[in-house]
């Protein structure tokens, strides 16, 4: 058999290049469109069918069901998504990635699509160039589609022609009849497929091209493609992994989803051929199953439709079936997942569950009450920031500073959130005492959010600290912990009258501010004169400087909060 090293490398260069173009392809479709995705998803309400209708939108936008489920995860671990409502986009996500099949059947068999890329990435170049971010992605964007076809293209020409490699057509004999045995075997192989390279699209390409150079039977490429349909969910699962109790819950909903409809398709198997055959026949395209007097020839190059015809079917008849037992998925799931840290759930909305209430003043009392939470949140988070500068053991090191990235998001998730409802409030007749008090609240909850911007970015110089392996002299460790205590005050005292349902001790909250203003002007003035004198290396006073005026920042982030609320109290 002539097919050495260098066509295996070549296969696989090809199979590197179709799944770069793929990957550049995504990423760039989520940066043009990303914040209109966003808006979408954090818009969901609790209709199923709404949910299917959207997670399909955003998956043919992005053109993959792993970037949307895990976009939906990270939706359920911040709060913004419940678990019933996560369940809909996913279901709509698997409907969603067919259309990348049909795109790669329509397009990469029916018409040579490589002979244009070329020229695309040529109109695209100049794109690269620009200095308007959303221009790039653009260019990014028209350059990932030529990338996946010309892969593709690659694909189909370096795949062994059996006609000429009769050794593996002999191989290939064994797998001729589809006996249940065969199809479990080939769709074991889809399943480890799509986990090893990260993507049910790119495993279907492969699959299509093996249909349509003859190398498997059409059962056994619908055997593979049922295989795909569980290997996805594997990203989704992976990314929830470092995520909450929810989130969790959701990527298993997903692998529940989709084991259930493979059951479903495996029992109605040997129907389900019959009934496509009769469908591919009615509308005019040649069946994958040749009859007496068809060619051979004519029936293999079908199959590619027939297949991606066969995808689009099992994924919508199977959201058409499950859609109805949503409740009874996330029940189950719950009941596997339980809840095993309290914290793990505290980035949820805990008072705002439903739409507005009966008066204005009733939902901005929800809303206060919100922000209070939201607020709780941002002191767990330099909690966590000040157990991060002591901690020496590396694993627990990297549990807290993930722990302190995982508070940052939640917390720009929970601003979002908490503004998104301001702003319906807003829409209603409103007081000017009312309208007054949404402006406070809007300014509140950004203020809040830089706060957690700020325990982030020290948590970097932290990181940055410990990268360099630099230690830090007694006296800085003792100036540190000074400042700490005020910041530790400051957010106590600014819970409080975030709290208080009558006046706001402002005398207090200043008197803090002062501290640490006055005390970051020590810092600096010593920091400087240790320079100086060489007390500690330059790079170490760069962290340290770094340290302290972030610090003096939040400070000002916390009087801010404070600020607002006097106007209204």
């Amino acid at each position: 058999m002539n097919y050495g090293l260098l066509e295996v490398l070549t296969l696989v260069g090809s199979l590197g290049l179709f799944l770069y173009g793929m990957k550049l392809m995504s990423e760039s479709l989520q940066k043009v469109a990303g914040n209109k995705m966003r808006d979408i998803l954090a818009s969901m309400t609790s209709n199923r069918v709404k949910g299917v209708l959207t997670g399909v939108l955003i998956t043919s936008l992005v053109q993959s069901s792993s970037a949307t489920t895990v976009m939906v995860v990270s939706f359920v671990n911040a709060g913004l998504l419940t678990l019933k409502q996560s369940i809909g986009v996913i279901m709509g996500a698997n409907v969603g990635t067919t259309v990348t099949a049909w795109i790669i059947t329509y397009f990469g068999f029916k018409m040579s699509m490589s002979t244009i890329s070329l020229p695309l990435i040529g109109l695209a170049l100049p794109l690269l160039f620009s200095s308007k971010r959303s221009r790039k992605s653009w260019g990014e964007l028209i350059i990932g589609f030529s990338l996946l076809f010309i892969g593709l293209d690659f694909l189909k020409h370096s795949v062994p022609d059996i006609n000429s490699n009769p050794q593996m057509l002999e191989f290939l004999k064994d797998f001729n009849n589809p006996t249940m045995s065969a199809i479990f075997m080939f769709m074991f192989i889809g399943t480890v497929l799509t986990i090893l390279i990260q993507s049910s699209s790119a495993a279907m390409a492969l699959t299509l091209v093996m249909c349509n150079e003859g190398w498997i039977s059409f059962e056994l490429a619908a055997a593979m493609v049922l295989g795909q349909n569980i290997g996805t969910t594997i990203t989704a699962n992976l990314a929830a992994m470092v995520a909450n109790t929810s989130a969790k819950r959701a990527a298993r909903a997903h692998l529940v989803f989709n084991v259930l409809g493979v059951l479903l398709a495996l029992v109605f198997f040997n129907p389900s051929m019959h009934v496509l055959d009769g469908l591919v026949r009615f509308l005019g395209v040649t069946s994958p199953f040749p009859r007496a007097g068809e060619a051979i020839e004519a029936t293999q190059h079908a199959m590619p439709i027939a297949l991606s015809i066969y995808h689009t079917m099992f994924n919508i008849l199977n959201t058409l079936v499950l859609i109805w037992f949503t409740k009874p998925i996330a029940d189950f799931v719950t009941k596997i997942t339980p809840i095993k840290d309290q914290e793990d759930e505290e980035f949820h909305l805990k008072h705002i569950k439903t739409g507005l209430l009966s008066t204005p003043e009733a939902s901005l009392y929800v809303a206060k009450q919100e922000m209070v939470h939201y607020a709780e949140i941002t002191q767990k988070m330099f909690k966590h920031l000040e157990k991060l500068y002591k901690e020496e053991k590396d694993k627990g090191y990297s549990k807290r500073l993930s722990k302190i990235e995982k508070y940052e998001d939640s917390c720009d998730n929970m601003e979002l959130e908490i503004a998104t409802f301001l702003t319906k409030v807003s829409e209603t007749k409103l007081s000017e005492r009312s309208s007054e008090v949404i402006s406070a609240y809007y300014k509140a909850i950004d203020n809040i959010e830089s706060i957690a911007d700020s325990c982030n970015n020290i948590a970097r110089h932290i990181d940055r600290k410990r990268g360099l392996k630099l230690d830090f002299p007694e006296m800085i460790e003792k100036k540190i912990s000074i400042m700490s205590g005020y910041i530790n005050d400051a957010i106590a005292v600014m819970i409080k009258n975030i709290s208080s349902d009558d006046t706001v001790n402002m005398e207090e909250a200043l008197s803090i501010e002062r501290e640490i203003d006055n005390y970051r002007n020590i810092l600096k003035s010593d920091h400087l004169i240790n320079l100086e004198n060489k007390v500690y290396d330059y790079q170490v006073g760069i962290i340290y400087n770094d340290i302290f005026s972030e610090y003096e920042k939040m400070g000002d982030y916390i009087i801010n909060v404070t600020q607002s609320l006097k106007t209204v109290k």
